[in-house]
Order: structure tokens, then C-alpha cells, then sequence
């Protein structure tokens, strides 16, 4: 029998997370049977010591809140991307011992608006450690200028990022986002706690474009039903969930992750 090899899913909380379901199928449908894959609690206090107990078996971690702004200190090398964007979502193990850290996010929600128009401008919803993910995945897709709707000032960090993907911001008051928003492409990073605020400040005047929503639990959001019912196109977090899971897939086992069996996976332990 091979050796065991295993991964995991970190944070707090972490039991509502998706990715054990995600990566699971995606071992079953290739038939890694050494493979498993498992969600731990633990704090951003915790994450040195857990990680510093971990064996020869474990090749990868996915990391969720609140340790993406802290696992860049358990890393022996950071990417560009999670070094710019503040954010570690993934840690890879390294030959000798030590830890990769790489954002995953930014390629997700690349591949999830890759089809998507924006005409080169997007109104963005939210100012943390996504919103930044978010910023530089739309840079690539070739967005220009950003509106960033957050509560009070924005997070320096969050304009910095900006600033090294060459987008212009214009910062709006999350609660009266929806005034002079007249379509296009929006991106949602807030908690499901905001969503409804952010409908409710979407208004009721129809318009055209898309929102995506990093949610993908509880679905439709409320802000997902708002711009349905306004006439948007609407992607769900699942899309931006899968294509990151899968990027994660890669990194850990060194095989293309299938991306299908993974969504159906997700999509059916959602309920859709």
C-alpha cells in the first residue's frame, strides 16, 4: 500500500467549509487512493505550533479565515502574488521539509469571470484580504479602473494593491454603492452578515452586467436575488470555490485537477 499523503482544510470556524467535499471527489475521480483530506480547527495563536507538528505525510494546506493574513509567517517561501495581495490561502510542502505559500484565490476568480464583459471598469464590494485577491485577478483580465465600496476609509493595503496592478480606484461608501452604479461588472467580497445591506442599497432600478459573490453557502444571497431581480447576470462563489480548489488540487498532488467532477461534487453537497 502507498503512503499515506494527506491535506486539510484550516481556520475558524472551518466545519461549514466545502473543500473537503471538493478535494475528495477530485481524489476519487483519479483514483488516489493514498489521498485523504480533512478540515481542522485552529486559531491564527495555533497555526506555528500545528503546523510545526505536522509529519512527512502532509503535502498541502488550505487555509481560510482568519489565518490568511498570518500563514505567511509558517512559510519558508512566498509567491509574488500572496506577497503582494497580503493573502495565503495555500501552503505547499517543500523537499526539505519546509512550506510554500501561494494565493490560490486571485486564479479562481480569474477563471470564474473569464467569459464575463466588464468593458474595462468594475465596482468592487469590500476592502479585506479577498477584495485585494480580487483586485489583482481583475488587473489580469485587463480592468482598468475600479469603484471600491467599503465601510469607512479603505485598508491602505488595499489601494497599494491597486496601484501594482495599474488600476485607478474611485472609493464609494458601501452603503450607497448602488448610486451611479449603471451596470457592469460587480464583485462581491463581503461575509454573508452583509449581503442584505448591500441589496438593500443596490436599489431597484434595472441594469445590465453581472455580479459575482464570493458566497456560495445559503444560496441565492440576498444581494444575489437583488441583482437577479434588476436584471444582472449572477455567478455564484461556488465558481470562484472550485477553480481555486482545483489550482490547490495541482499544487499538492502534482496532477490536473478534474475541475467537473469536483463542481458536481460541490454543487450536489449544496443542494442545487
Amino acid at each position: 500500500m502507498a503512503d499515506p499523503r494527506r491535506a486539510a482544510v484550516l481556520g475558524s470556524p472551518v466545519a461549514h467549509s466545502l473543500s473537503p467535499v471538493l478535494h475528495s471527489a477530485g481524489y476519487r475521480a483519479l483514483g488516489l487512493t493514498q489521498w485523504s483530506y480533512a478540515a481542522h480547527e485552529v486559531r491564527e495563536s495555533e497555526l506555528a505550533g500545528w503546523v510545526g507538528a505536522l509529519d512527512g505525510s502532509w503535502r498541502g494546506l488550505s487555509l481560510t479565515m482568519p489565518l490568511k493574513e498570518v500563514a505567511s509567517t509558517v512559510a519558508t517561501t512566498t509567491t509574488e502574488t500572496a506577497r503582494v495581495t497580503g493573502a495565503v490561502n495555500t501552503l505547499v510542502r517543500r523537499g526539505d521539509g519546509g512550506w510554500d505559500a501561494h494565493n490560490t484565490d486571485v486564479r479562481g476568480i480569474e477563471a470564474a469571470l473569464a467569459a464575463v464583459e466588464h468593458g474595462g471598469s468594475t465596482t468592487v464590494l469590500g476592502g479585506g484580504a479577498t477584495a485585494r485577491s480580487a483586485v489583482i485577478a481583475l488587473g489580469g483580465l485587463g480592468v482598468e479602473r475600479i469603484r471600491l465600496a467599503v465601510r469607512g476609509e479603505p485598508r491602505p493595503e488595499t489601494l497599494r494593491v491597486a496601484v501594482h496592478a495599474g488600476i485607478a480606484v474611485e472609493v464609494v461608501p458601501l452603503a450607497s454603492w448602488g448610486r451611479g452604479h449603471r451596470g457592469g461588472l460587480v464583485v462581491s467580497t463581503l461575509p454573508p452578515a452583509a449581503s442584505e445591506s448591500a441589496a438593500l442599497a443596490m436599489g431597484h432600478h434595472s441594469r445590465p452586467g453581472t455580479l459575482m459573490d464570493v458566497v456560495y453557502a445559503d444560496w441565492p444571497t440576498p444581494l444575489a436575488r437583488a441583482a437577479a431581480a434588476v436584471g444582472m447576470e449572477v455567478v455564484s462563489g461556488l465558481d470562484m470555490l472550485v477553480y481555486q480548489a482545483a489550482e490547490q488540487f495541482r499544487l499538492f498532488t502534482g496532477e490536473q485537477a478534474p475541475v467537473q467532477a469536483m463542481y458536481a461534487a460541490g454543487r450536489q453537497a449544496l443542494g442545487r
